[in-house]
């Protein structure tokens, strides 16, 4: 690899200088790559030359854009059998956050720097802070299939995340807000106002709902088979995407036997004799047996209850108007509700749950889902009284 400077005339007259850089990449092909300053040419040929004996040199000439790339990385979450969800939220990040800002760019230009003043643009037009982290997290994803497929060498998200290192995740919780009763998580009053008011088909969804804690895509997913009367218990085997495409639930954890209370119970055992039959025999379907849409479930079910149950709120209409609302807008505020019931309720034998098994309720896929999701919930232990306790024994012990 040679830097050698080159003096040539142009069509007016002109005495033109430049540096080249002059060296054969992995596959054994001579380059030449042109800087306007020496500076330049041997910072490049000091990384290429790394680069090129590592094997992982990628020319500025073989690489692609980022939106090439992301359409290359949608190809490849398709193939590798991504629910359609997933891919649908991928594909929205790509074409209307990614390539307006970012598109256009060759790989080998998306440097650390070049990672943050993209989060910057998007910051600056009006992309909230949650959306800006799943977009840089699909953005290296992109770079991950680029280099796999030999288009780039460096993944500049990986390395900024690498320099944040853990006190960048920690600030992240910070910001968090966490769950509040009354706000995200419904009150003990507000369930028993829900758990009156709820009638016709809709009713044995909300009790199971709600004393399940189940994923909505996991209800409208379930089956009479899963149902076990007998030992009061339920099987989550399976979920319904928004697509109607029956699935595995979200992970490992997700395939898990819930008790049911008797209330969930009754409730079923009534609701079986009334509920539309269908090839695939789900508990809670349409009428006519087959999935039901979960906008159906929330516009018909969820909030016409929470409005005769007086869990509302007044909000103003887009003429300016007050008007009533549900005061919960989705199923997982129920989902919510569960979970801090299991927590500060002694629902198993007159024993509180433990975080473990609270996860294993929920269907986390680990304890640390859980413990950022709830862990504020869990009573906190008396620490004070347990250190005078122990220096109580501590004296006790040597007094005598």
């Amino acid at each position: 690899m040679s830097t050698r400077k080159r003096t040539w005339t142009n069509g007016k007259g002109e005495e033109k200088t430049a540096w080249v850089v002059d060296y054969v990449d992995t596959k054994g092909k001579r380059r030449l790559k042109t800087f306007k300053l020496k500076r330049q040419a041997d910072q490049f040929a000091s990384t290429a030359s790394v680069e090129v004996r590592q094997g992982v040199h990628v020319a500025e000439s073989d690489t692609v854009t980022v939106t090439e790339a992301g359409n290359l990385w949608l190809v490849s979450c398709d193939k590798a059998g991504l629910e359609r969800s997933t891919i649908d939220q991928y594909t929205q990040h790509l074409n209307l956050h990614i390539a307006p800002y970012l598109g256009s760019t060759k790989l080998n230009k998306v440097t650390v720097p070049a990672v943050r003043d993209f989060q910057d643009i998007l910051r600056e037009n009006g992309r909230s802070t949650a959306m800006i982290k799943r977009v840089t997290v699909s953005l290296g994803s992109i770079l991950s299939d680029a280099q796999e497929r030999g288009l780039v060498v460096r993944n500049a998200v990986h390395e900024m995340s690498k320099k944040r290192g853990s006190g960048a995740s920690k600030a992240e919780k910070r910001q968090k807000a966490r769950l509040r009763y009354g706000i995200d998580i419904p009150t003990m009053d507000e369930v028993r106002a829900i758990l009156g008011a709820a009638e016709g088909r809709y009713r044995p969804f909300l009790i199971t709902a709600i004393f399940t804690g189940l994923r909505a895509s996991e209800l409208r997913g379930l089956t009479w088979t899963d149902i076990d009367f007998d030992k009061g218990r339920l099987h989550v085997r399976q979920r319904a995407d928004k697509y109607h495409v029956i699935g595995m639930p979200k992970s490992d954890a997700g395939q898990r036997t819930i008790p049911l209370t008797p209330m969930v119970i009754n409730a079923l055992k009534e609701w079986k004799l009334a509920c539309p039959k269908g090839e695939l025999n789900l508990v809670f379907p349409n009428g006519e047996g087959n999935i039901e849409w979960h906008q159906n479930i929330i516009k018909r079910g969820l909030h016409p209850t929470l409005i005769k149950a007086g869990v509302t709120i007044e909000k103003k209409d887009k003429d300016d108007e007050l008007v009533i609302k549900a005061k919960y807008t989705g199923l997982h505020a129920l989902r919510h509700w569960f979970a801090s019931w299991c927590i500060n309720s002694k629902v198993d034998g007159g024993l509180e749950l433990s975080p473990k098994a609270v996860q294993s309720r929920m269907g986390h896929s680990s304890i640390q889902v859980t413990f950022d999701t709830y862990g504020h919930l869990f009573p906190a232990a008396d620490e004070a009284q347990a250190l005078a306790d122990a220096e109580s024994r501590l004296l006790a012990v040597g007094a005598t």
